[in-house]
C-alpha cells in the first residue's frame, strides 16, 4: 500500500511490504554522526511476522534528491539544533523533514551510466571544535578530503586534503589500532593499511601500510575490521583472508596474513559472534557485482582455525533454492533492526553499479533489504525483509538511529537518488 505526499524539496513515501519469505561498537554516537555505526542502514517497508511473531518494524522513506551526486551519505548533527540531518554529497539535509539545505561544496550533477566523484561520507568532528565535520572518499583510486564546519549556517566549509589515493571499494573508517579514534583504513602505494591525522588535521595523514606490497588495485573488493581471534586488538579482513597486528605497531612493521577464502570479492565485511558460541565469524558478501551474500563460521579444524559458509542470499541465480536473490550487494552495514539483541543486516541491490547498456536485472529497479538474525532452536539462520524496491544501495549503507526515537533508521545515495528511512513503531 503506498502513499505519496509532495513536502517541498522532497517527496515523503509511506510504504507496507508484506513478508518476502560496526565492527562491533552502538550504531549511535553523537561526536562521530553516522560514521560510528557498527562497522559493519532501514527504509520504507516491513515485512509482517508470521503466525505468532511479532510485527516487523515498518518504515517511512524520505526522497531527499531524484538526482545522482554521491554513492555515500551518512547522518549527525551538522547545524548543532540536537535533531539529526543526513549528508549526501555536496548537501546536508537539514532534520526533521530534509527539506532545507546547506551547500557543502559546489554540487555536480553526474550521469547515470558514468561515476560520481564521491563515494563514502564519513561524519566526524575532526578539528575538535564541537561540530561534525565530513570525511569525503572520492572515486577509488583517488583522493580523501575533509570538509571543516564553519559552525555558521550559510558559510563557507573549507576543504583539506587527507590522502592523495584510496584504494579498495570499500575503505573503512573506524577505530583499528584501538587508540580510541577511528583511523581511514584502506590501500595506498600498492599496500593496505591506515591513514590517521597528525597533531594538525588540517594537514594530509600520514599513511601506515600494515602489509608488504601486494599491488592492490582502486577496484580491489572486499574490506573490512574486527577482532577475529579475540584478543582484544583487530583485524584488518579481505576477501582473501585477514591481517593480525604484531604485538607494537612502532615503525609501521608488516602484519601477519592467515590465508582463508571468504568469496571472491564483495564489499563490506564484518567479524561478529553470529551463532552467539563466543567466537567472531565472518559477514560477507561474495561478489559485489554479481550475487551472494554469507556467513562463514568459525570452527576448529584438524589444522587450526576453519570457516564454514553459510549461504545468506543465493549465488547462484538460476539455482536459488529457497533463499532470496540478491543482485549486485554493493554495501552492508549490520545493526539490531528490530531491537531483539541481535546484530541483523542491511544491503541491497546497487543501481547500474556497471552500465553496460542492455535491458538485464542487473539494470531492474533496486531492493532494499534488511535480513533479521534469528537464533531458535532451528539453528542459526538469516530471516530476508524487503524494505523497498525503488532504491537500492550505493556503495555505501549506513544504519543507525537518524532521529533519536530509539530505532534504526537507514541512510543511502546512489544513481537514484538519495534516501532516508525512518523506521516506524510496527
Amino acid at each position: 500500500m503506498w502513499g505519496c505526499s509532495r513536502t517541498g524539496a522532497g517527496v515523503i513515501f509511506a510504504l507496507a511490504v508484506s513478508a518476502c519469505g560496526s565492527d562491533e561498537k552502538s550504531t549511535r554516537a553523537a561526536a562521530t554522526g553516522g560514521s560510528a555505526g557498527t562497522d559493519g542502514g532501514a527504509g520504507s517497508g516491513g515485512s509482517g511476522g508470521s503466525a505468532g511473531e511479532p510485527a516487523a518494524p515498518t518504515f517511512e522513506k524520505f526522497e531527499l534528491t531524484s538526482e545522482f551526486h554521491s554513492e555515500g551519505a551518512s547522518y549527525g548533527d551538522f547545524d548543532g539544533d540536537g535533531i539529526g540531518d543526513v549528508v549526501a554529497g555536496p548537501f546536508v539535509y537539514r532534520g526533521p523533514d530534509f527539506k532545507a539545505t546547506i551547500q557543502i561544496y559546489p554540487p555536480v550533477f553526474f550521469d547515470r551510466i558514468g561515476y560520481s566523484d564521491n563515494f563514502f561520507a564519513f561524519p566526524r568532528d575532526l578539528d575538535g571544535n564541537g561540530t561534525l565535520d565530513v570525511l569525503f572518499v572520492n572515486f577509488p583510486g583517488k583522493d580523501a578530503y575533509w570538509y571543516e564546519n564553519p559552525k555558521q549556517v550559510g558559510a563557507a566549509w573549507v576543504r583539506h586534503s587527507v590522502l592523495d589515493e584510496v584504494s579498495t571499494e570499500s575503505p573503512r573508517f573506524t577505530d583499528l589500532t584501538g587508540d580510541g579514534l577511528p583511523e581511514l583504513v584502506c590501500a595506498n602505494g600498492g599496500k593496505l593499511g591506515w591513514a590517521e591525522p597528525g597533531a594538525d588535521p588540517a594537514q594530509p595523514w600520514p599513511f601506515h601500510p600494515a602489509s608488504e606490497f601486494k599491488d592492490y588495485k582502486p577496484f580491489t573488493h572486499g574490506l573490512g575490521v574486527g577482532d577475529i581471534d579475540g584478543d582484544g586488538r583487530k583485524e584488518i579482513l579481505e576477501a582473501p583472508g585477514f591481517w593480525t597486528p604484531p604485538a607494537s605497531l612502532i615503525g609501521d612493521p608488516v602484519w601477519s596474513f592467515e590465508a582463508h577464502q571468504f568469496g571472491g570479492g564483495g564489499a563490506d565485511m564484518f567479524a561478529t559472534d553470529v551463532d552467539g558460541d563466543g567466537d567472531a565469524d565472518v559477514i560477507a558478501s561474495l561478489a559485489a557485482h554479481g550475487y551472494g551474500i554469507s556467513w562463514f563460521e568459525q570452527v576448529k579444524g584438524a589444522s587450526g582455525r576453519e570457516f564454514v559458509e553459510h549461504p545468506i542470499a543465493a549465488k547462484d541465480p538460476a539455482n536459488p533454492g529457497d533463499l532470496e536473490v540478491i543482485h549486485e550487494p554493493h554495501a552492508l552495514a549490520l545493526a539490531d533492526v528490530n531491537g531483539d539483541g541481535l546484530l541483523d543486516i542491511v544491503t541491497g541491490e546497487r543501481f547500474w553499479g556497471h552500465y553496460d547498456g542492455w535491458p538485464s536485472e542487473l539494470a531492474s529497479p533496486a531492493k532494499l533489504y534488511w535480513f533479521e538474525l534469528r537464533r531458535d532452536a532451528g539453528g542459526t539462520r538469516y530471516i530476508p525483509h524487503l524494505i523497498d524496491d525503488a532504491s537500492g544501495v550505493g556503495t555505501q549503507v549506513v544504519a543507525g538511529d537518524v532521529n533519536a526515537d530509539g530505532r534504526i533508521d537507514v541512510v543511502l545515495s546512489n544513481k537514484k537518488g538519495a534516501f532516508v528511512f525512518l523506521q516506524r513503531a510496527p
